[in-house]
């Protein structure tokens, strides 16, 4: 060892001094700043040899541009930093810093210390959106920085951690302690770091996709956003080895193609008895609006008694409708359970009740007055919410839970392994899995009756124009991956969803997902899915599936606002969708009195649809 130690030494010696050689032929001296420079394992300056055998192992962390005097003695500018390598280890790797705006604003560099880990060296100058304040500043896992900033996806963070020093679990290879600047806009900044390397490690800043420095408008506190997510991303540099690179501005980088989002969604009207009169079925079927009033109604159960129980989001609440008989009246509901901010799914199973909040599900007991009882929590941790933050669930033919958490936005990368997923649960809150993931948010699913196949439908992303993506059917498979943000339909790439999944591009990534089944008009928004399984409707109907489609918010032409029959054939396999029951959209699409939720099937094979607009519940019927 201490032989390999000298050979070293000796290798470094001769390289420093063939490098000083050649560069006093090169450069005449320049003015200004020196900017942190390489580490090359020993302590040196311009006019010393390295003492040989003593620190040949490129541990040490040493300032090259200021110990050396490299940027007054040979003619470097401020940005270039000259790497050492020995037995092909790369010792340095640098950023160079550019603001939204596309203006330079500072460099980072980053230098094997001691520990194995690395020294972060960041200069700022003239940075003047940062000035007079203390500003995150994170590792994050993609090295790219355009489209937008928002390309260099999550932070840096092989073990799922959270940012923050307050971080029971502990500080994961991503954090960094926050960055002062100056009334100026000036900073200059060091910190080291033990827990990322810049080459040869899953931690490392240069494997794969590389890595980014991102600086963000607030401080990481933990306290003001456990996720450490900081606030607005206001300068980015990617992250490479050696020489700072001149790289063309952010906002000067080319944009995808430019594509035309619309934001029409139809004005609202109240609910009338002609309105109602005109909603369309095949023939043979009749609707009628059994309650009305009731509020944001969404998921509905019924118990054994024929009770219809229906979470309410906006209120918080779950409430009953008794003896629900199709007389043609209004049936008046009660509150029974009540303190459940943004509840949303609903599933009973025998005397026991299972709702669904954001970040919790509970559990109750029914009451003989229809009160459910004992509500408790058995799971309080499900991500937060975001965009998507309603939750569905369904107890599956396992008798198990099944919960969506939907994405926390449109397209992005997502460091909470459980967004954008179906979760399965234990009955009593335990040993939660991720059944299938790269959902972007499938809030309807149901299990065909007669294979046990279970199918649901996906809502695809926004901002992509009136027609792409597609609403996605999926054939949900334990394990799986159905592509988002990266994917769409079957397998094919979505050129706008900046940055890369991690280790491999697009393409590659998108090959190894789950593609479509069939495709729906983007941005219907399905809702609810429910295959029916009762004797009241004809033949045709038993076995497929009823879809809703709550209604597009985002497309020039409207669609949605409609239920839809799925189809299947004898194999378990779907077919085609047909319009159901249509007519909620009036006034030529520039209106509506209603934005269907979620369907159940009674005891007596009609089926109950929520509209959380109006506060109605319906009931369709088979009378011929």
């Amino acid at each position: 060892m201490q032989r390999q130690n000298t050979m070293r030494a000796v290798l470094l010696a001769a390289l420093l001094t063939t490098l000083l050689l050649v560069s006093a032929c090169m450069a005449q001296p320049s003015a200004g700043t020196a900017t942190p420079g390489a580490g090359t394992g020993v302590t040196a300056d311009a006019t010393s040899t390295p003492e040989v055998g003593t620190t040949g192992d490129m541990t040490d962390t040493t300032d090259m541009t200021d110990t050396m005097g490299m940027t007054d003695t040979m003619g470097m500018t401020d940005t270039t930093i000259t790497t050492i390598t020995v037995d092909g280890m790369i010792s340095t790797a640098s950023a160079l810093l550019i603001d939204r705006e596309g203006n330079e604003v500072g460099t980072a560099v980053f230098t094997t210390n001691a520990d194995g880990g690395v020294n972060v060296a960041v200069k700022l100058t003239d940075f003047t959106e940062a000035a007079d304040g203390e500003r995150g500043i994170h590792l994050h896992q993609i090295g790219k920085c355009e489209p937008d900033f928002q390309a260099a996806g999550g932070h840096l963070n092989p073990d799922q951690l959270k940012h923050g020093s307050e971080n029971p679990a502990g500080p994961h290879g991503g954090d960094l302690p926050n960055i002062t600047v100056d009334a100026d806009g000036n900073a200059s900044y060091t910190t080291d770091n033990s827990l990322v390397t810049v080459s040869m490690s899953r931690t490392a800043m240069l494997d794969a996709d590389g890595a980014a420095l991102v600086i963000h408008m607030n401080p990481d506190d933990y306290i003001t956003d456990p996720d450490g997510k900081s606030g607005t991303r206001i300068a980015c540099g990617v992250v490479v080895a050696g020489e700072t690179p001149t790289l063309p501005a952010a906002s000067m980088m080319p944009p995808p193609e430019v594509v035309t989002s619309n934001t029409i969604q139809p004005a609202h009207r109240a609910v009338t008895d002609d309105l109602i009169a005109g909603l369309e079925l095949p023939k043979g079927f009749t609707i009628e609006a059994v309650a009305q009033g009731l509020g944001n109604v969404r998921q509905m159960a019924e118990a054994e008694n024929g009770d219809i129980y229906a979470t309410r989001n906006m209120q918080g609440d779950v409430i009953v409708l008794r003896d629900l008989e199709d007389d043609g009246q209004d049936e008046a509901y009660t509150v029974v359970a009540t303190d459940l901010p943004n509840i949303h799914g609903l599933a009973i199973q025998g005397d026991q009740v299972y709702m669904a909040a954001t970040k919790e599900i509970y559990v109750g007991t029914l009451q003989d007055d229809g009160y459910i009882g004992d509500v408790e929590a058995i799971v309080t941790d499900l991500p937060d919410g975001g965009q998507h933050n309603k939750r569905s669930l369904f107890i599956g033919p396992d008798d198990l839970i099944y919960i969506n958490v939907g994405s926390p936005c449109n397209a992005c990368g997502d460091e909470v392994e459980e967004r954008a997923t179906l979760l399965q649960i234990m009955p009593d809150g335990s040993s939660r899995t991720i059944f299938a993931k790269g959902l972007r948010n499938t809030v309807g699913w149901d299990w065909h009756p007669e294979t046990g196949a279970l199918w649901a439908m996906d809502m695809g992303m926004d901002g992509r124009g009136d027609d792409q993506p597609p609403e996605e059917l999926n054939l949900i498979e334990k394990g799986a991956n159905y592509g988002w943000p990266y994917c769409y339909a079957d397998q094919q790439v979505d050129k706008y969803t900046p940055g890369m999944p991690p280790g491999r591009t697009k393409a590659e990534f998108c090959a190894t997902t789950v593609g479509s089944t069939l495709t729906y008009q983007a941005h219907s928004a399905p809702i609810g899915f429910h295959f029916y399984t009762g004797e009241q409707f004809p033949e045709e109907y038993r076995t497929g599936a009823f879809v809703v489609f709550r209604g597009s918010w985002n497309r020039q032409e409207p669609t949605g606002y409609k239920v839809v029959f799925l189809s299947f054939d004898e194999e378990g396999q779907p077919v085609e969708f047909q319009d159901f029951l249509t007519g909620f959209l009036i006034e030529d699409g520039l209106a509506h009195f209603g934005r269907p939720a979620f369907l159940l099937q009674a005891q007596d094979g009609s089926l109950l649809l929520s509209e959380d607009t109006n506060g109605v519940i319906y009931r369709i019927t088979y009378t011929q």
